[in-house]
């Protein structure tokens, strides 16, 4: 039962992340994200960018199933979220940020389409799109994240965007 206000905050968060819909996170919803991003910037899963972002991918899989899935049945559910969330990262929203780091980065490699260590607003807006962000909440998100206003989104701007957003402190 979600009874806080940071509990149903947290408890909105989950379905950013259950790609398919099926009630449950595992981790063919991040290997759909993995697909959706490498799809929307042509890259090959067999690239340099496209194993990364695979591999990222895991580690973040495993990251989160070790902080949350409690039964350990390769699935976490809703409310397996928001414990794990409220027990575990409540108090060090970073750490969730440094799970997620090697996707992030990944997927920021393949958005980066100069090669320039970081992505433009309208990259950084293909990515959430990808990733299942509406139109004008990926805009609004992406041009967000571009915390120094250059036009540019390094990692360090989108991990501790992603910290805050997925924690949400009180």
């Amino acid at each position: 039962m979600v009874s806080t206000e940071y509990e149903r905050r947290i408890a909105a968060r989950f379905a950013g992340f259950d790609q398919d819909g099926n009630g449950y996170i595992d981790r063919e919803d991040f290997n759909v994200a993995t697909k959706a991003v490498l799809a929307e910037f042509g890259t090959t899963a067999r690239s340099d960018k496209g194993q990364a972002l695979y591999i990222g991918a895991e580690a973040f899989w495993q990251g989160m199933a070790g902080i949350a899935d409690r039964d350990g049945d390769q699935r976490i559910t809703r409310e397996e979220f928001v414990s794990g969330a409220v027990k575990r990262l409540r108090d060090n929203p970073e750490r969730f940020a440094e799970i997620a780091r090697p996707f992030l980065h990944a997927a920021l490699a393949v958005a980066d389409t100069d090669g320039d260590g970081a992505a433009t607003v309208e990259e950084a807006t293909r990515v959430l799109r990808a990733l299942g962000v509406g139109d004008g909440l990926a805009t609004a998100a992406a041009a967000a994240l571009d915390t120094d206003v250059d036009g540019r989104i390094g990692e360090t701007e989108v991990v501790s965007a992603f910290a805050r957003y997925f924690t949400v402190p009180e």
